[in-house]
């Protein structure tokens, strides 16, 4: 058998003991635990009443099916509770794909709402993802999302595609056309009916900053890069929640990601804050740091 591999989306690696070395804890829940949980709340739940009308007036969600977002709303309180009895400030979900198999929803929305509201949720169980979308928080004051280095854009080496099925938080979208919808990946093998939630927009043009918390367990480090760049309106014809951004040398930039075993998430924000970055990472924690 090979128990030894790290089966895709469940987790990413990370060393739980070099983040407590710097003050992060990490609190740990069987997601079966939480599905139960809200699997038992009833429709009329004053507390699932409420949570539905805030989900419904975050942003549109025509022709979404209502037991979808009901569900949403159960999960939503229960994942509230848990924290609140734990106080935790951030999440990591395992996003993809038992939620959707086991309870018929994608929790994008949960995680946009929580992360507008600067509770960072980050996806597939990304702890150090979330640490970084954390850090991105306190250094611009403003909500971060965590997205896949993607596809290139045109023959532009400066230019990418950051991506995930549809998980930043609305504040991204500066007043710009977004909506709720199924996850169109997902959906390709688990039916639209079981992936409605993702969130479906458009970043526009502007300032950004991404950063990324890696654990080096060999070695024993906490290592970091962070950088600045600009969010563009160059066009794009795709799904989900989306942006072009340029970068100085980007490909030199990626080179270092790959060279340095980086995850493939990085976490980004809607204003420059690389220098703030750098200096906490360097200065108070000591961490090998990479300032692109």
């Amino acid at each position: 058998m090979d128990s030894w591999v790290a089966r895709a989306f469940n987790t990413t690696r990370y060393s739980e003991k070099l983040l407590q070395s710097v003050g992060i804890s990490v609190q740990t829940v069987d997601l079966s635990e939480l599905l139960g949980a809200s699997n038992r709340l009833k429709d009329d739940d004053a507390l699932v009443k409420e949570r539905l009308e805030s989900i419904r007036a975050y942003l549109p969600a025509d022709g979404v099916p209502s037991p979808s977002i009901l569900r949403m709303a159960k999960f939503g309180v229960v994942l509230t509770r848990w924290m609140t009895d734990l106080d935790i400030q951030a999440t990591a979900l395992q996003c993809w794909n038992s939620i959707q198999k086991n309870y018929g929803i994608n929790v994008c929305t949960l995680m946009s709402m929580m992360s507008d509201q600067l509770m960072p949720s980050a996806c597939e169980v990304d702890i150090t993802g979330v640490a970084s979308m954390y850090a991105l928080q306190l250094a611009t004051e403003q909500p971060a999302a965590l997205v896949d280095w993607n596809n290139n854009y045109a023959g532009d080496p400066n230019k990418c595609v950051l991506f995930h099925c549809g998980n930043f938080a609305k504040s991204f979208y500066k007043g710009q056309e977004a909506r709720m919808a199924y996850a169109d990946i997902l959906a390709t093998t688990l039916g639209r009916e079981n992936t409605y939630g993702a969130i479906n927009g458009r970043v526009p043009a502007g300032p950004m900053s991404y950063a990324r918390i890696s654990t080096d367990d060999v070695n024993g480090i906490i290592r970091a890069y962070c950088g600045d760049g600009n969010f563009t309106d160059d066009s794009l014809q795709t799904f989900g929640s989306r942006a072009v951004v340029e970068v100085p040398n980007l490909q030199g930039l990626l080179k270092h990601i790959c060279r340095n075993g980086f995850e493939h998430h990085t976490a980004m924000a809607a204003a420059p804050s690389a220098d703030i970055l750098a200096e906490a990472f360097e200065t108070y924690f000591d961490w090998d740091v990479y300032r692109h």
